[in-house]
């Protein structure tokens, strides 16, 4: 492992030693205006597989890449028009944009849902190297998984294991770096952009969301699982779903099994109130709980149904018609500390009521709240 301080070096002087190290295959630790980044060449799969041996318990979360500007996002994701609007005011910085994937990267780039994030930087080295090269490098943080933002070398290398260390080829050292946070990543695959994680730049969206299959439901679904995979292995989730009959509640919750690698048929628990599926995913072994509590009408009936103990971590409590119970549970998700995400699911994005083309197309609006 070399380090090397560039603060007495110029750009060209840094870019001239770090080139060969990438494209032999190599990984480097690099600053940006956000954090260390971890840096092998996305087009390479023994690279990759490399950055993922260094990162370790993954647990499934996409990559993002680092490129030069507009051109060679088009050769890498398609840019939609909302997209390209975000590109044109909040780019280049501190952002990662999620489009769909054209499939160019590694294997184990792009998400389980064929898009891939793209980030700009505003950082001048990182863009200036990306643009050498002549093709994409990772942008992910130089942290191992779960450990503290790395703000310092010093700071890193503490964190790393002797074996980390040595699958790192190079170390390009600036001295401690501004306490900023992470890129805001903003996914522009559905029908309005969403926000996966907020970061360094603000950004506000508009959570009312759109899908028009059954098939985009449930990739819905799975993506505010993928969000808040964390909540669920550190603390546990209680999502809780609302609309009138027929709208995709179980659609939704077959959504969250396809995501948990869970084959068995999910059905309504209509009758026998909560039904209980094993999944494990990235080695990750836990439960689904799937309750409707359409008929539960006090709070002794919803303590009954023992809704409380499936309110742990590694577990995720899907509830259907929600606000039937919200008043009985709502205080005790609080004491448990358990993630609360709010889902209202419509057929008509200006009412509640049914329409008979919503209904044929398959049109669902979704308005999600977090907790």
């Amino acid at each position: 492992m070399q380090i090397i301080d560039i603060r007495n070096l110029s750009r060209d002087e840094v870019i001239k030693l770090v080139t060969p190290i990438i494209n032999a295959g190599g990984l480097i630790i690099y600053p940006t205006e956000t954090t260390y980044g971890l840096g092998v060449d996305a087009t390479n799969f023994q690279a990759i597989a490399k950055l993922l041996e260094y990162k370790t318990r993954r647990q499934g979360k996409p990559l993002s890449i680092a490129i030069s500007g507009l051109p060679m996002a088009e050769e890498y994701v398609e840019l939609n028009d909302q997209a390209q609007a975000l590109y044109k005011s909040l780019l280049p910085g501190p952002v990662t944009i999620v489009s769909k994937g054209l499939g160019k990267v590694s294997a184990g780039v792009e998400s389980e849902f064929g898009t891939l994030g793209i980030r700009w930087s505003n950082y001048a080295l990182v863009t200036q190297l990306v643009q050498t090269l002549g093709k994409p490098i990772t942008a992910t943080s130089a942290n191992p998984s779960g450990k503290a933002r790395p703000y310092s070398i010093n700071q890193l290398l503490a964190q790393l294991s002797n074996k980390q260390k040595k699958l790192v080829d190079l170390i390009i050292d600036t001295g401690p770096l501004p306490k900023h946070l992470p890129s805001t990543v903003i996914d522009t695959t559905l029908s309005t952009p969403i926000v996966v994680r907020q970061g360094q730049t603000k950004f506000a969206s508009d959570h009312l969301l759109h899908t028009d299959s059954e098939v985009n439901t449930q990739d819905l679904a799975g993506k505010v699982m993928l969000k808040h995979w964390d909540d669920l292995s550190q603390r546990g989730l209680v999502i809780g779903l609302d609309g009138a009959l027929g709208t995709g509640k179980t659609i939704f919750t077959k959504g969250i099994a396809k995501f948990l690698g869970i084959n068995q048929n999910v059905t309504s628990p209509t009758y026998t109130y909560v039904h209980s599926y094993d999944f494990c995913r990235h080695g990750i072994i836990g439960q689904l709980h799937h309750a409707d509590v359409w008929k539960v009408d006090s709070a002794e009936f919803a303590e009954k149904l023992g809704l409380v103990s499936l309110m742990k971590p590694r577990s995720v409590l899907v509830i259907e018609w929600f606000n039937q119970v919200s008043k009985y549970l709502k205080p005790l998700i609080k004491n448990k500390k358990v993630k609360l995400i709010k889902v209202q699911i419509s057929e008509n994005k200006n009412s509640h009521q049914k329409t008979t083309q919503s209904i044929i197309n398959n049109h669902r609006w979704f308005e999600i709240e977090e907790k």
